[in-house]
């Protein structure tokens, strides 16, 4: 049995990551869930979160993941996401301001894309948790 995975994550901007892990925990609409070497194949949406891995070493690490996909397969992961930032390159002002700019559109409910404004307020608090 083979005891990591070959994880690739990669933004339309640039490749983030590029290196063997022991596991990856990320998010979908249904929850949190972990990858671990030999999984099953699979495909899945993932939200804005805080994406964690292991690398072989033993070093743990975190970044912020926008929307996107996670395909798995013969212990290859390739998370292909909108926007990827470690915690150092997060402006957390900037990342404040966005959710406060957000949860206004959410109270005003008027002529807005409730959606659109949702995913917002997602993506500005996991970069703040991304920071912490």
């Amino acid at each position: 049995m083979v005891d990591t995975i070959k994880l690739n994550i990669i933004t339309p901007e640039r490749k983030v990551y590029d290196g063997e892990v022991s596991e990856l925990t990320t998010e979908n609409h249904i929850g949190r869930f972990e990858i671990l070497p030999n999984h099953v194949p699979m495909v899945t949406s993932i939200i804005p979160t805080v994406t964690t891995f292991t690398t072989v070493e033993g070093k743990k690490l975190k970044l912020f993941t926008s929307t996107g996909i996670l395909r798995v397969e013969n212990n290859e992961l390739n998370l292909l996401s909108e926007d990827a930032q470690w915690p150092q390159e997060i402006d957390v002002s900037r990342a404040e301001e966005a959710k406060k700019k957000a949860e206004q559109l959410l109270r005003e409910k008027e002529n807005i894309d409730y959606k659109r404004a949702e995913l917002k307020l997602k993506r500005a608090l996991a970069r703040i948790k991304a920071k912490d």
